[in-house]
């Protein structure tokens, strides 16, 4: 409890997870309208002494805060509630291209890979908006280069060198409207040089896999398994389409051996592996594994996006080419005549550059690894014989059902209770049978004070069912 210029406020702060039970208190707190707007936080000692915290935990948290746009740091005047507009229904629903909205009558979406619409960063992004428009000449706001804004370009080829491991330069950088849209580019660049098939892993989006077909190739399926897609299965394929940190939506984290072994095959058949990096900043209980890329970066077109991090609806994807495909996905980029939005680069340029990115994933990466704690938890305690997937990273994790169990009597349970919640066949492709009845569970997609009913909605479906 504190007492703050009239306003008595209760915070209950959990004494093993001081920081992080804090945050979520104050933002929630902020959003239901509990702290209003143009209300003057207390000093961060005189909250910490308050709560019976340090001074340094109430400092990180008001950072965090102030990052993500709800709280305002005035110079001399202390930290104040900024003006929180509720999210729009397509702001509250935006997602990536490949995920399809849930049906108007949805309350909970547990759905695989979407990221929590609600933290991004407002006040970060504005402000580096407003630094990128006034460096920008005015000959920086006429026709782009197909390939990308140079700025973005150079320092997406800095980023990723630094953060991910990948061999990057800016001449070898293309940048798309998202990965479904690099995809098809680089599917048609395959095609014009002779590609008729390639592989993808049995488990992953039916979007990718469409959009591959478009382009003319062939889809082959490849196994999976607990070390990741199987390199064993390769046979007569001219590519493959691979998520080696955190395999979608199984959670596999690629094997070193695999690794070695799919980056070997490239180079012996000089083949290409479209590495699909979609979440490989997330990882919770150890370092993230380095890009695939490294190992053969003459035959890995490495992909990323600023979707989990940042926001679907922002709309922008890189990726780094083999020197061998510049001109081919270069000339599909020009022939598309989809020119991705300038000021929208140029702005994630200088978001970059100045660390706002690394900051976004930090705190988007200390939120989902508290929630997939907390499923930890709800799980162990509420289902018996259940039992979540080991990778933690990412934005889903797959639950192994109780015996007895199916995948379809659970997706009806959960519609019951307004949650969207699919099982892993929802993602397969091809024959497979080997896996035991298991749901995905998204944990990124629900808003903070609606995540905890989420769970419990989720809990009560498998229980149902």
């Amino acid at each position: 409890m504190w007492a703050n210029s009239g306003l008595d406020l209760h915070v209950d702060v959990d004494a093993t997870r001081k920081t992080d039970s804090l945050e979520r208190a104050l933002r929630e707190a902020i959003r239901t309208g509990l702290l209003p707007a143009g209300e003057r936080m207390p000093p961060s000692r005189s909250l910490a002494i308050d709560l019976g915290i340090s001074r340094n935990s109430v400092a990180e948290v008001y950072g965090r805060l102030t990052s993500e746009g709800w709280l305002e740091a005035r110079v001399g005047a202390g930290t104040w509630v900024r003006p929180v507009p509720a999210p729009s229904a397509a702001g509250a629903s935006a997602v990536s291209a490949h995920v399809a909205s849930p049906q108007s009558d949805v309350r909970f979406d547990l759905r695989a890979g979407i990221p929590d619409a609600t933290a991004f960063p407002v006040v970060a992004w504005t402000a580096a908006s407003r630094r990128a428009l006034a460096a920008t000449p005015s000959s920086g706001f006429g026709y782009g280069d197909p390939a990308g804004a140079a700025p973005l370009r150079e320092a997406l080829a800095a980023y990723v060198s630094r953060a991910r491991g990948v061999w990057a330069s800016p001449d070898v950088v293309q940048i798309g409207h998202g990965f479904g849209h690099l995809l098809s580019l680089i599917g048609g660049a395959l095609v014009d040089r002779g590609a008729r098939t390639i592989g993808v892993e049995e488990y992953g989006h039916a979007l990718h896999r469409e959009i591959l077909r478009s382009t003319g190739l062939e889809i082959v399926p490849i196994p999976v398994d607990e070390e990741g897609a199987d390199p064993s299965a390769l046979h007569s394929v001219d590519a493959v389409l691979l998520t080696p940190a955190h395999q979608f939506p199984t959670g596999a984290v690629l094997s070193p051996a695999r690794r070695t072994a799919f980056a070997e095959w490239a180079r012996r058949t000089d083949s290409v592996i479209i590495e699909d990096d979609y979440d490989g900043e997330f990882r919770y209980d150890r370092r993230a594994v380095g890009a695939l890329q490294a190992l053969a970066p003459e035959h890995v077109v490495y992909a990323g996006t600023a979707s989990k991090a940042l926001t679907p609806s922002l709309g922008l994807a890189w990726c780094v080419l083999p020197p061998s495909l510049v001109q081919g996905v270069s000339s599909r980029a020009r022939l598309s005549g989809a020119a991705t939005d300038v000021l929208s680069q140029l702005t994630l340029a200088e978001f970059l550059r100045r660390g706002d990115y690394d900051r976004a994933v930090r705190s988007s990466r200390a939120r989902y690894r508290a929630r997939r704690e907390r499923l930890d938890d709800l799980i162990a305690e509420r289902l018996t014989g259940a039992r979540l997937g080991d990778a933690r990273a990412g934005l889903q994790c797959v639950l192994e059902l109780p015996p007895g169990a199916s995948e379809q009597a659970v997706t009806h349970a959960a519609a019951s209770r307004s949650l969207a919640f699919e099982g892993l066949g929802a993602y397969r492709f091809g024959d497979s049978a080997r896996r035991p009845p298991t749901m995905v569970i998204g944990f990124g997609a629900p808003p903070p004070h609606l995540f905890e009913d989420a769970a419990a909605a989720a809990v009560m479906a498998v229980r149902d069912a």
